[in-house]
């Protein structure tokens, strides 16, 4: 006669939080999508390196997603990191081309000149938001047309980076010749990734950010500093933006003034397709990646299949997050439903 053991027996009945479900329904569709390309697109799809290739593209808008996921799971918004990747680009750009400042030192000090802008624009928009209690959507769009207008300042012109040492390091790749390239700027990503999940989940930091976007009250009623935790949030989202168009750079060899056009929407897209809630409390950076794996595999659709007009790419993309917001309603709805029923069951029993 076996005896089964409560402990475990009460691990197995444990529901999957709506984080994990959400993440795994971006998975699956990602899966999905890649599995259709390879069989009715061909070769293109079918090598390692395509995978890496998206990687490579789209570092840059892996981190800027990892950043609006932090702010949206805290129950925010920061539409003002697009205007802070440009600013970062350009300014980084700038300096390394006319400041004279050759070797390792300049690269050193063009990686500090982001982190200040980052810090600055994090800086500001959290105390405004946090401790002064402005409407996140109008200090951030504040921040958008105040990073876009600066980044016309440094420069209105494309500036190409020919700094010896910027360029040996953008040189540096992870590779398996043959088989795969990964660039510097997408391992960087990846860390960054590795490092957001980290914090989310298993520091204090990332599990009050969670509590906040979840209920206020209750964080409050926790002993949870609300403040200075939605404050870090931002801190953290511009700084991650920073990043990303030192990233961007890095992988283009060039400032433009057009770079982090849109992006910002990119990255909300991304973020809601991988389950994250605009309502907070819900969320995962790894189901944000697969959210900007599956906008730029549609893109490499679209492009595999000689789709010329761009406007094809809006409609599919539009269509998608629409699908996926669509979906998260459906199934949160009757997971909803499921806990209050089963919640009257018990009330019964007892």
């Amino acid at each position: 006669m076996t005896v089964k053991n409560p402990e475990v027996s009460t691990v197995r009945r444990q529901p999957m939080s709506n984080t994990k479900l959400l993440m795994l329904i971006a998975i699956g569709i990602f899966v999905f999508m890649y599995a259709a390309a390879m069989i009715f697109l061909g070769k293109r799809f079918l090598t390692v390196q395509e995978i890496f290739n998206l990687l490579n593209n789209n570092a840059y808008l892996i981190i800027l997603g990892c950043s609006l996921t932090i702010v949206m799971i805290g129950g925010g918004i920061d539409i003002s990191v697009g205007g802070v990747v440009c600013l970062t680009a350009m300014s980084v750009a700038k300096f390394l081309q006319f400041s004279g400042i050759e070797g390792p030192a300049g690269v050193a000090l063009s990686i500090l000149l982001a982190l200040a802008i980052g810090l600055f624009f994090g800086i500001e928009q959290g105390f405004l938001v946090s401790y002064l209690g402005i409407q996140p959507f109008i200090v951030t769009l504040a921040g958008m047309f105040l990073s876009r207008g600066v980044t016309t300042m440094v420069s209105s012109e494309n500036i190409p980076i020919k700094h010896e040492a910027f360029q040996a390091m953008k040189k540096i790749t992870l590779q398996i010749p043959g088989v795969l390239k990964l660039e510097l700027g997408a391992a960087i990503a990846l860390l960054i990734l590795l490092g957001m999940y980290l914090l989310l989940r298993h520091h204090k930091l990332g599990r009050s950010i969670y509590a906040l976007g979840g209920n206020q009250q209750s964080a409050l009623m926790l002993g949870i500093n609300v403040k200075r935790s939605r404050f870090l949030s931002y801190v953290i989202s511009s700084v991650l933006a920073a990043i990303a168009g030192y990233v961007f750079i890095m992988h283009a060899s060039s400032g433009k003034t057009s770079i982090g056009l849109r992006s910002e929407m990119d990255a909300i897209a991304s973020a809601i397709i991988g389950g994250t809630l605009l309502t907070g409390g819900v969320g995962n950076v790894f189901g944000t990646f697969f959210g900007v794996m599956i906008l730029t595999t549609i893109q490499e659709i679209m492009a595999a299949s000689k789709v010329q007009e761009s406007y094809w790419q809006e409609i599919a993309s539009g269509a998608i997050l629409a699908l996926f917001i669509l979906l998260q309603s459906v199934v949160l709805a009757q997971r909803g439903k499921k806990v209050q029923l089963q919640g009257r069951l018990k009330a019964k029993k007892e």
